[in-house]
C-alpha cells in the first residue's frame, strides 16, 4: 500500500513511517496541512493517516477538500480530539475510521487492512 501519514509530531512521524514502512509499506509524510495538500493532490494513495491538529490548518478541512474533489481514498485519523462531538465531525467530513492517541501501531495497521479490504469490495462491486 501507499500511505500518505499527515503528522506533525516529527518522533511519531518517524516512528510510523518506519514501522509501516518494515511492515511493506511505502510511505510519504507531511507535517503541515500545506505538505498534505500538496501530496495528497499529486499523488495517489491507498490510504491516509491523518492528523487532526496540525500546525497551519486543521486535518478536517484538508478532508473536506479532498472528499470535495472527489477524491475516495480511504481515510484513518489519528488524533488526539477524541471527544464523541471530534470523532462525530471527523467520520461526517469524510474519514472512514477514526483512532484517539495514544494508539498501538499493530491496532493502526489492523485498521488499515480492514480499510483496504473494504475498498477492495467496494471495488469490486462496482
Amino acid at each position: 500500500m501507499r500511505i500518505l501519514v499527515v503528522e506533525d509530531d516529527a518522533v511519531l512521524r518517524r516512528t510510523m513511517q518506519r514501522s509501516l514502512g518494515d511492515a511493506g509499506h511505502r510511505i510519504d509524510v507531511a507535517a503541515t496541512a500545506a505538505e498534505a495538500r500538496y501530496l495528497w493532490r499529486v499523488q495517489p494513495y491507498d490510504a491516509v493517516l491523518l492528523d487532526l491538529n496540525l500546525p497551519d490548518g486543521h486535518g478536517v478541512a484538508v478532508l473536506r477538500e479532498a472528499r470535495a474533489r472527489g477524491d475516495r481514498v480511504p481515510v484513518l485519523v489519528l488524533t488526539a480530539h477524541n471527544r464523541t462531538e471530534e470523532r462525530i465531525a471527523g467520520l461526517d467530513a469524510g474519514a472512514d475510521d477514526y483512532l484517539g492517541k495514544p494508539f498501538d501501531l499493530g491496532e493502526v495497521e489492523a485498521r488499515l487492512r480492514a480499510l483496504e479490504r473494504r475498498s477492495r469490495d467496494i471495488g469490486a462491486t462496482c
